[in-house]
């Protein structure tokens, strides 16, 4: 069974950086990784998108993390990496992987189990 297996959260200070990564765990015989992203939960609303990369590489990254937020991923390890720099309170939330994984010729969507992100200042 495919899972997406986040890790990297935690707490840090204004200012500072953390790098989250998100692997594909699981039998991938016959299958293939399309979109990563990452999308972020504040309490009470909606997931909204941090940023997004494509198979073939290109990124996309929602207003307030343009500039600070590095989306990244390694085809060869099915895993995707957010880099975070220039930590600001309001990018306290939680933090969750999503992918599109094609299983034969059917696209499904995957989600990650979430991982907390507290900026201190």
């Amino acid at each position: 069974q495919v899972q997406l297996v986040e890790s990297g959260g935690g707490l840090a200070q204004v200012g500072g950086s953390l790098t989250l990564s998100c692997a594909v765990s699981g039998s991938m015989f016959s299958s293939r990784v399309n979109e990563m992203a990452w999308y972020r939960q504040y309490p009470e609303k909606q997931r909204e998108l941090v940023a997004r990369i494509t198979r073939d590489g290109t990124t996309t990254y929602a207003g307030p993390v343009k500039g600070r937020f590095t989306i990244t991923r390694d085809k060869a390890k099915n895993t995707m990496y957010l880099q975070m720099n220039s930590l600001k309170p309001e990018d306290t939330a939680i933090y969750y992987c999503y992918s599109v994984i094609v299983q034969g010729i059917v696209p499904a969507d995957y989600w990650g189990q979430g991982t907390q992100v507290t900026i201190s200042s």
